[in-house]
């Protein structure tokens, strides 16, 4: 036998070994191919059709228009978020205090809830009845509500800093503590005072850092959907929302197609710029040496913290108080009325229907999810390969009114004729939560030691037995926290479910949508307690899952 050919058979007996890891990224191609890549197909065809799409946008200014403010709003909102952000990120990269991590938590909740019930919540704060208003108009001279904010800009804006800021301090926060200390350190003995340190040499140091922040935060505003539908009104639409008009109000598919595939375009941009900053972020999470307090610091500390705590509490606590409140007292009315379908409101069902759906399509949504998506991690971390991973995180990249729109378009024919299936609406939450559970597994796998899989093979046991008697007890915590993220995405999804739900199976996204739609105290008052409901569970599961992580990682941040 030629011996080059036994030369060879060594590598490639391996280079097969190293793709079979691939075969568990298989289920989620599979879902991506049937439910993402062939949607999207269809969106594809439907924007080149003659009688509208593309030609249309740049013919139109009225989308060019909608355009331009879609950018426009997801920028400032970008920068207003990157304002607050980084004094946010100097208290928890650089100073030690008191209740730290539950302060940090607890500004965490604003990211938690949905888009549409941080809509609802500033609706119950700033609305002309809601908290603010209520209060200033008791105040001797003032008849009249003085907030005029909604169905404004500045409402838009408002809520998206609250919704973003703290995710972005985290960001920017884990890049500060990847920083020298030393160089800073050097400035001040040199007579450099604080604020010649941060523009000089901090500052320049976080470029990536506050770019991979603002990238990211452009994306959330740039495809927002609840609170520009509920808090902008019809003047301020967007690409998101125009998209969602004209596919169930004027049912110009081929338009509706075009706006979903020129916001594709700038995603998919606003990704790539995140995840090549992201890449050259420092990681190292480890407390860097802190940063006496003195009494100016001090100051400045506690009144950022006042500042954020106001912020990130008011709306939250004006829709619970909202949603007891009666006009000529307080009261459980609006909770006890969640069980009657009285004649007149927007849902073919009772209300607390809405809630069973909810829980129902959030656990099937996790059954699916979390088999596909762990496998999907365990499949592309094994074989090392980025471009699996890569393409099991394509659906962060469209947005839910965009992924919507395909299912209208695709889904009323064989072989996949689901039009009419509420198992529409799982399939599209688990797309939704399928990278966020490979994202969570694969960081777990990555930081296990090697080692551990190298002595288990050194002992005769095969990957299979090596996965389930030595990694899948270390797996544990990361597929808690996988499987709670998956539940939280399900009950707050709103843009997709939207547009595809049936009329006979509303979620309480859509539920609390299509209450405030309707005229009267009891639809407005139903809307904000399931408001509430909702942002409890949500912020439960948040909760939940930051404990998993705790009792996962030893308590080290």
């Amino acid at each position: 036998m030629d011996r080059s050919v036994d030369e060879k058979r060594p590598s490639l007996t391996a280079r097969a070994r190293g793709r079979r890891p691939l075969l568990l990224v298989v289920p989620a191609g599979l879902l991506l191919a049937a439910f993402l890549a062939y949607p999207l197909q269809g969106i594809l065809r439907e924007s080149f059709r003659r009688e509208g799409g593309i030609g249309l946008l740049f013919e139109d200014t009225y989308y060019l228009e909608r355009g331009w403010f879609t950018l426009w709003q997801a920028t400032v909102s970008a920068a207003l978020t990157l304002l607050l952000a980084v004094p946010l990120a100097w208290l928890l990269a650089c100073h030690a205090f008191p209740g730290k991590r539950t302060i940090e938590a607890v500004l965490m909740v604003p990211f938690v809830p949905p888009t549409i019930v941080v809509a609802v919540a500033f609706s119950a704060l700033i609305g002309p009845s809601g908290v603010a208003n209520d209060l200033l108009t008791r105040i001797p001279g003032i008849e009249e509500p003085p907030i005029r904010i909604l169905n404004t800009v500045w409402a838009i804006l408002l809520a998206h800093v609250f919704y973003n800021v703290a995710v972005a301090g985290r960001i920017i926060a884990t890049g500060w503590r990847g920083l020298d200390s030393r160089v800073e350190e050097s400035a001040a003995m040199l007579g450099a005072g604080p604020a010649a340190r941060f523009f000089l040499i901090t500052l320049p140091a976080l470029r990536n850092s506050l770019l991979a922040a603002a990238s990211l935060v452009f994306l959330f505003c740039f495809t927002s959907f609840g609170v520009v539908l509920i808090l902008g009104g019809p003047q301020f639409g967007t690409l998101e929302t125009e998209i969602y008009r004209e596919s169930l109000f004027l049912f110009r598919l081929p338009v509706a197609g075009a706006l979903a595939l020129a916001q594709l375009v700038v995603t998919f941009a606003a990704i790539v710029i995140n995840a090549r900053f992201q890449q050259t972020t420092p990681q190292r999470t480890e407390a860097r040496s802190t940063t006496p307090w003195d009494r100016k610091s001090a100051a400045l500390g506690a009144a950022i913290l006042a500042l954020l705590l106001l912020l990130t509490a008011a709306p939250m606590a004006a829709l619970v108080e909202r949603s007891f409140h009666g006009g000529d007292g307080y009261t459980l009315r609006y909770y006890t009325m969640l069980d009657d379908n009285v004649r007149g409101q927007a849902l073919f069902v009772a209300p607390i229907e809405a809630v069973r759906n909810s829980v129902v399509f959030a656990l099937a949504t996790v059954a699916v999810a979390l088999p596909v998506g762990t496998l999907a991690a365990i499949g592309s971390v094994r074989a090392r390969s980025t471009l699996a991973e890569a393409l099991v995180q394509l659906p962060l990249g469209v947005s839910s009114v965009t992924l919507g729109l395909g299912f209208l378009v695709t889904m009323d024919q064989p072989p996949l004729n689901l039009r009419e299936s509420p198992a529409l609406v799982v399939i599209a939450h688990s797309l939704i939560a399928v990278p966020f559970v490979t994202r969570t597994v694969s960081a777990r796998l990555r930081s296990l030691d090697p080692r551990l899989r190298d002595a288990a093979a050194m002992l005769g046991a095969g990957p299979a037995r090596t996965f389930f008697a030595v990694e899948a007890p270390l797996l544990k915590g990361a597929i808690g926290v996988a499987a709670v993220l998956s539940f939280a995405t399900s009950m707050g999804e709103f843009g997709a479910t939207l547009l595809i739900a049936r009329p006979e199976y509303p979620t309480i996204p859509v539920a609390i949508f299509r209450y405030l739609g309707q005229p009267g105290a009891l639809n407005y008052g139903q809307a904000l307690a399931m408001s509430t409901v909702l942002m409890a569970v949500t912020g439960s599961t948040f909760f939940l899952a930051e404990r998993l992580v705790r009792v996962r990682t030893g308590g080290v941040p």
